[in-house]
């Protein structure tokens, strides 16, 4: 079984990440690298990659179980796994012939931290 839990985000916890962005500015360093993860994101192929990738079973896709719902050839898909790899969004490890992909939890743990509302203050 592969050690993917361990994986860092990026050289970075989650868990000290950032303060969501309502709640003070971010530094030079973390806008860099989270703009790195959002432009990732910002591509429809990417994003439904990361969306197969997570909903499948086991948490963890062959690369030749996501070629099939795209219509585009598979050098592209590798170069979008490619992206989200280098973002820091998804883990990959090579079995045998095929490379498998799994989320990254701490990632979109990152994500989510940044964006989450300030908490409702008492009336």
């Amino acid at each position: 079984m592969s050690n993917h839990a361990a994986l860092p985000v990026l050289g970075q916890d989650a868990t000290e990440c950032c303060a969501p962005v309502v709640r003070e500015p971010l530094g030079e360093e973390a806008a860099a690298e989270l703009a790195r993860m959002f432009k990732a994101l910002s591509d429809p192929v990417r994003l439904r990659l990361l969306s197969l990738i997570a909903s499948h079973e086991g948490g963890e896709a062959c690369v030749c179980d996501l070629t099939g719902p795209f219509d585009v050839s598979q050098p592209t898909i590798s170069h979008h796994l490619k992206v989200l790899r280098e973002a820091g969004l998804v883990g990959s490890e090579r079995r045998g012939t095929w490379v498998y992909y799994w989320v990254l939890p701490a990632a979109l743990a990152r994500l989510s931290a940044l964006l989450a509302p300030p908490a409702a203050s008492p009336a």
